[in-house]
């Protein structure tokens, strides 16, 4: 039986300091594979490489994972500041568009962290580049040492942070069968405002916006602050979007 393809976008990035590349961590792409039981297919996330239409015509789901990079802050009406940065605006030209195209379409859509943004700044919505600088908030950046480097253990740097509330009857809580889950947090920048047809699914407890999906979409439409793909063959919140994502993906491959 044919495999569903899962097109997971990749991110700008300098191999060895001189190389230009295009990466995608390999724990999205064993995730779609071993979790949402598609073929992971890594695309470029460049409009220069990457035609929306063909994507869409070759894959039956989309993955936007997370990146190092911001969206950049011109896309929604903000200045540049270093606090921004570093960007990745070859990735914002396309994914962008691409959030809207898959919506318009019916294309299952899965966001993470940076894709989780991109699908609110896709819709009009704003970002805040230091979630923890506004008031009340907690630091959503991953764990250090004392000396500022990154903790050296990935599971105590993907471990559960904080609760997420999600909204009652909620696509999230009704998938999930509870209301309040357990994350990861590893996340500077965060929304601001929703954007139009952006649905606020599950917040923190210091109130940063965690889940969302995208009002009367026809298709799998969702995002999630935290990173899901990490874990998601052990933890069961990680595991039941992945499981339903591909579930998603399986049904739109059917129909096409």
């Amino acid at each position: 039986m044919k495999r569903p393809v899962v097109g997971v976008i990749g991110s700008a990035h300098l191999a060895e300091n001189r190389f230009p590349a295009q990466r995608v961590g390999e724990r999205n792409l064993m995730a779609v594979a071993d979790v949402a039981g598609a073929l992971p297919l890594i695309f470029a996330g460049d409009p220069a490489m990457t035609d929306i239409d063909a994507l869409l015509d070759a894959v039956d789901g989309v993955l936007l994972t997370g990146a190092r990079a911001n969206v950049h802050p011109t896309h929604f009406g903000a200045e540049e500041h270093p606090s921004y940065e570093p960007y990745d605006q070859r990735r914002d030209a396309l994914a962008l568009r691409l959030v809207q195209v898959c919506v318009e379409r019916g294309v299952p859509l899965f966001g993470l962290c940076r894709g989780f943004q991109e699908m609110n700044v896709a819709f009009g919505g704003s970002l805040h580049p230091e979630i923890r600088e506004l008031p009340g908030r907690m630091n959503h950046r991953m764990p250090r040492l004392p000396t500022g480097e990154i903790h050296p253990d990935q599971d105590v740097v993907y471990g559960d942070r904080h609760d997420v509330r999600l909204t009652p009857g909620g696509v999230f809580a009704t998938l999930l069968g509870r209301e309040v889950i357990r994350v990861n947090s590893l996340h500077g920048q965060g929304i601001l405002e929703p954007g139009r047809r952006i649905v606020v699914e599950g917040v923190a407890e210091d109130g940063t916006i965690e889940a969302i999906r995208v009002a009367d979409a026809p298709g799998f439409a969702l995002g999630a602050q935290w990173h899901a793909e990490y874990n998601p063959d052990t933890n069961p919140i990680n595991r039941a979007l992945f499981q339903a994502f591909g579930a998603a993906v399986a049904e739109h491959s059917r129909r096409r």
